[in-house]
């Protein structure tokens, strides 16, 4: 099941990725129940190996790219963001470290996996994955758009997928639509 989980991680984000047509620099927040990739009730379930072949699988995709994971946590921890400190250097840093079942097993995996990893109240991403219900929304910039991707599950996890875009003002798409080609 992990090499599985892996694959459908790894999938996601390259997929996302393209959609998105993510850029250096940029952050895409992952929202991952470890309990729902298994078939089980979000919170229930956690497993810190499913969160590390989920970190693994995406890490693959954003690395070589240059493309910041900021990992949201649980409710536990307020839904806090876990992410490279070079990703935010003039952030508001927070004081606390995921543990599986405070924070969730997937943030624990990337504050571990990260090499310099800080913890943040909120992120304006760039895109997003929620795998598994996580309502990753709030970490977002205005204006969040769907995207529909071929990977559809990870594990047994629902997976949706989101991009953003700058907002319409003053009723003109001014180059907009040859920008997104």
């Amino acid at each position: 099941m992990l090499a599985n989980v892996r694959e459908d991680a790894k999938a996601a984000a390259q997929q996302i990725c393209e959609a998105a047509k993510l850029q250096k620099g940029q952050i895409l927040v992952v929202g991952c129940s470890t309990s729902e990739v298994t078939g089980h009730k979000v919170g229930s379930y956690s497993s810190p190996e499913l969160g590390q072949a989920i970190y693994e699988g995406i890490q693959e995709v954003l690395a070589p790219k240059g493309i910041y994971l900021a990992a949201q946590c649980c409710e536990h921890l307020n839904r806090a963001i876990i992410v490279e400190a070079e990703a935010v250097p003039f952030a508001s840093i927070c004081n606390v470290v995921p543990q599986p079942k405070a924070g969730g097993s997937f943030a624990t995996a990337c504050y571990h996996g990260f090499r310099h990893p800080v913890a943040l109240e909120e992120i304006r991403a760039d895109a997003g994955l929620d795998i598994g219900g996580t309502l990753i929304g709030m970490h977002l910039k205005h204006v969040a758009v769907p995207v529909r991707l071929e990977q559809k599950h990870v594990g047994e996890a629902i997976l949706l997928a989101a991009r953003v875009r700058p907002k319409f003002i003053g009723g003109e798409r001014a180059g907009y639509d040859e920008a997104l080609k």
